[in-house]
């Protein structure tokens, strides 16, 4: 399985000395590496040809706050004319993970929205562990998949908040196949001044006001990061041998490794220099789908081992 989840302690620990908000399986080293960062291709397969990301709905989700990740996932792919996205958009930042394909043998994958499984009943209770996230990505398709377990707000995940906010992995090779899968946790009520940074104020470190989130919900857009971070980190590295930096056990990826980046300019406490729009004052650095539009973090670029941003 595909070890993107950080140690709670290190995860901490790199929090206080940083002073920068936790995020996510995005794991918290440097905000800003001034060495180059170096990804190195593990040789390990990788995602190719068509994948569908299904999104697993665990617990009470608003109709608005499903369209609004239902949009991202749309976004992940360039449309057909004529509705193209407004640049920046999530769509050219998704082609930076398409650079790493170049280093290797496989064909980038052409993602596209899967199916929904929506289980508002709790079935497995409300407090969950890895074993319970297994089981709720195994509701999604068996292979050729990217399995997206997505839970609410009043849901307790072990190491959620203490040491991330999503993470990712593979579930084991068997006869039908073999998933990918991501789970991303909703932090409005649980912590957002980790999971939803810069939407909500931080637990450490400056304590810069929270910008605006361009849904208006604080929640489901801090859910948007972590999951462009974990997507990223599926692409490149699903299988655990795939690209990244450092320990297989606790890798940088190539979203992770600039956690906290997400325009020119950023440092501890400031996300970067960003978009803002001006009829709702909501700040962003891409467009998506639908007229959406969501911050996305920095990636890796290879053919400069620097954080990249869209814009």
């Amino acid at each position: 399985m595909a070890a993107s989840s950080a140690a709670v302690a290190a995860c901490l620990l790199a929090c206080a000395l940083l002073f920068q908000t936790c995020v996510a399986s995005r794991k918290l080293t440097a905000l800003v590496q001034d060495q180059p960062i170096t990804m190195t291709y593990h040789k390990g397969a990788l995602l190719s040809g068509r994948i569908a990301v299904n999104l697993i709905w665990y617990g009470n989700f608003s109709a608005p706050q499903r369209a609004v990740i239902t949009d991202f996932v749309s976004s992940l792919s360039t449309p057909p004319s004529p509705q193209p996205q407004p640049e920046p958009s999530v769509a050219s930042w998704f082609k930076t993970a398409r650079k790493y394909y170049a280093n290797s043998k496989a064909r980038f994958p052409a993602l596209s929205l899967g199916q929904h499984v929506l289980d508002q009943s709790y079935s497995l209770g409300k407090r969950l562990g890895e074993k319970d996230l297994v089981k709720l990505a195994a509701r999604g398709s068996p292979s050729r998949s990217i399995n997206v377990v997505l839970t609410a707000d009043d849901v307790a995940v072990d190491g959620f908040c203490m040491s991330r906010c999503g993470t990712h992995g593979a579930s084991p090779r068997s006869r039908a196949g073999r998933f990918a899968y991501v789970w991303v946790g909703n932090p409005a009520t649980q912590c957002p001044g980790q999971c939803a940074w810069p939407y909500h104020q931080p637990v450490y470190g400056p304590q810069a006001a929270p910008l605006t989130p361009p849904n208006g919900d604080v929640g489901v857009d801090g859910m948007v990061i972590s999951l462009a971070s974990m997507i990223v980190g599926t692409v490149t590295n699903p299988f655990g041998n795939g690209f990244f930096q450092g320990d297989a056990d606790a890798p940088l990826e190539a979203a992770t490794a600039c956690t906290g980046v997400y325009g020119k300019g950023a440092y501890p406490g400031y996300a970067g220099s960003l978009l803002v729009d001006p009829a709702s004052g909501a700040s962003y650095n891409a467009n998506g789908a639908h007229g959406r539009k969501y911050l996305v973090p920095a990636l890796v670029d290879p053919d400069t081992s620097a954080c990249s941003t869209v814009g």
